[in-house]
């Protein structure tokens, strides 16, 4: 039933609230938008455990609301306290929580602590075909959720966040076919948490960042920046995604991050594939993880590093190509850098003109602190100083790579260069 028949006016000026509320308490648990503009100053709840099934409709996106006030435009309630095995679910769930859909509408912000959409304990939540611009968070997960879909929707110009999930228990999320771009903090967010079963794929992801705004809390600007330094994210695919963005100091296009713990890392089966990286300080920036994949990806333009693995063990990156395609004027910085990681294989890269480092330290591949990695034919041009560097590696080995230097005025002091460590084998290089 259409919501004017409990009173919304849909004029952008009347307060929609108390109307828009009392068609989903009294109505049949759909919110029916047609086209206008609903005016709210407090947040639609939509309490699956109280009034059964529900969820919103708008008009093929002609609908609009308005957000006047602090927190979520629309919140959806559930009480699943289960897994996503059909098992773990209560009867009451199939018969009146299950499958909130969301779709058709805009969600714009007019207070700074306006929130589009809030999902707390629901299962199988869709929403499809959404704009949310001008919130703090577009799209905001807590406390636990399972099986969510987004797709088709645009999450544009939120001051933190376009998908936040918020140290949220949350397992089997797709994203997929989304616009989610110039949020002032990050695309997508995980923060703490424990979230598994991700699928970030076919997104055009960029400008996720504030250039020239101290954020005060830690890294600033990136596209995708999970954060599992109290928390867990494992079995993530980042992939057939653009992510891209404007240069910003401490940005990066991807940044994940674990615990820590060698023994049970919390940034754990990860695969980045296919995807076109560039414009950031840093393409690529994982730190305590295991199992982790790079492979199939364009990554260009970093300002300093387009790969930088810290403390990561039992990972492979290969078919990837890597290329400054900055002017001449501009300072050049770009590399791999790996420190302190473990058991992990570089292979098939193709690389032009990396000037991460300088003549005496650094290189376009730079392995420092690390063991039992092995680098193999990859194929480096015109590196600035150096083309790959060992410092203070045991047991790597670097074979069958090519490392030319085809400048004009070639630059290159050193091919590959060996610093300290044991047990390195070099050879059958063409240099």
């Amino acid at each position: 039933m259409s919501v004017t028949h409990f009173g919304a006016v849909g004029d952008g000026q009347a307060d929609d609230t108390q109307a828009l509320q009392h068609a989903l308490d009294a109505g049949d648990g759909v919110l029916d938008l047609d086209k206008g503009t609903y005016r709210i100053t407090k947040s639609l709840v939509i309490d699956t455990t109280k009034n059964g099934y529900g969820g919103v409709a708008g008009h093929s996106g002609t609908s609009r609301i308005l957000m006047e006030g602090a927190g979520p435009a629309i919140r959806v309630v559930g009480n699943h306290n289960g897994t996503a095995s059909p098992s773990s679910y209560q009867e009451a769930t199939w018969e009146q929580q299950r499958m909130p859909i969301l779709q058709d509408f805009e969600i714009v912000g007019k207070h700074p602590e306006a929130v589009g959409i809030e999902l707390v304990k629901t299962t199988k939540t869709v929403i499809s075909r959404v704009l949310v611009r001008q919130c703090k968070y577009g799209i905001h997960l807590v406390e636990r959720n399972r099986d969510f879909i987004l797709s088709d929707s645009h999450l544009l110009h939120n001051s933190h966040h376009g998908l936040f999930f918020d140290r949220c228990n949350l397992h089997q999320i797709i994203v997929h076919g989304n616009h989610v771009s110039w949020n002032g903090k990050s695309g997508i967010k995980s923060l703490d948490g424990d979230v598994h079963n991700l699928q970030i794929t076919g997104n055009d992801i960029e400008y996720n960042n504030s250039p020239g705004l101290d954020q005060g809390d830690g890294p600033l600007g990136a596209e995708i920046w999970f954060d599992a330094r109290q928390g867990v994210i494992s079995e993530v695919t980042i992939a057939s995604n653009t992510i891209q963005a404007t240069i910003q100091p401490g940005g990066a296009n991807v940044r994940i991050w674990g615990n820590g713990k060698a023994d049970q890392y919390s940034n754990r089966l990860v695969a980045i594939t296919g995807n076109v990286l560039g414009s950031q300080t840093r393409g690529i920036d994982l730190r305590d993880g295991g199992r982790i994949t790079v492979t199939g990806n364009t990554i260009y333009d970093s300002q300093d590093l387009s790969i930088y693995f810290e403390r990561c063990h039992g990972f492979a990156i290969g078919s990837n190509t890597f290329v400054w395609r900055s002017d001449e004027a501009a300072e050049k910085r770009d590399g791999l850098k790996f420190v302190d990681c473990t058991a992990g294989v570089l292979t098939g890269l193709q690389t032009e003109r990396l000037c991460y480092g300088g003549p005496e330290r650094g290189a376009g591949i730079t392995l420092e602190n690390c063991r039992d990695m092995m680098i193999g034919h990859c194929q480096i041009l015109d590196p600035l100083h150096c083309g790959i560097e060992l410092r203070e590696c045991t047991r790597c080995v670097v074979d069958g790579c090519t490392i030319l230097d085809r400048k004009t005025i070639p630059t290159m002091v050193k091919a590959i260069r060996v610093v300290g460590g044991a047990d390195n084998q070099v050879e059958r290089n063409y240099l």
